[in-house]
């Protein structure tokens, strides 16, 4: 029983830190939020080809921006998508170029799946 304790309080420890309040938004910086269809996640990868520390958003600096995401959805296959059970996840990765980040604006990048075709 004494193992389980600092198993479970390491466990609690990792998840406190994806439940964490957002930061503050800088007025310096421009602000990306991310959004898509329930059941599906969305999360920050990379931004101007660097690893994001927290992939619930983006901070940028005004100017220019490569944006990369991941995004997790279910496909429904066989029969057009009519007929059978049969779901098969897949993982894309989209990447979003923008020229004109501005200090102090917010923006929101929604990403979704129509007939197996991904949008942004």
């Amino acid at each position: 029983m004494r193992i389980t304790a600092p198993i479970t309080a390491l466990a609690l420890t990792a998840l406190s830190g994806c439940a964490g309040p957002l930061p503050a938004v800088s007025p310096d910086m421009a602000w990306v939020d991310m959004r898509t269809i329930t059941g599906q996640l969305i999360m920050g990868d990379k931004l101007d080809g660097e690893n994001t520390y927290d992939g619930r958003y983006f901070q940028v600096t005004p100017g220019s921006h490569e944006l990369q995401v991941r995004y997790d959805y279910e496909y429904r296959s066989g029969g057009m998508g009519m007929i059978g059970d049969e779901y098969t996840e897949i993982t894309c990765y989209v990447s979003v170029r923008y020229d004109h980040f501005a200090a102090g604006q917010r923006y929101v990048l929604e990403v979704r799946s129509l007939a197996n075709s991904v949008d942004a």
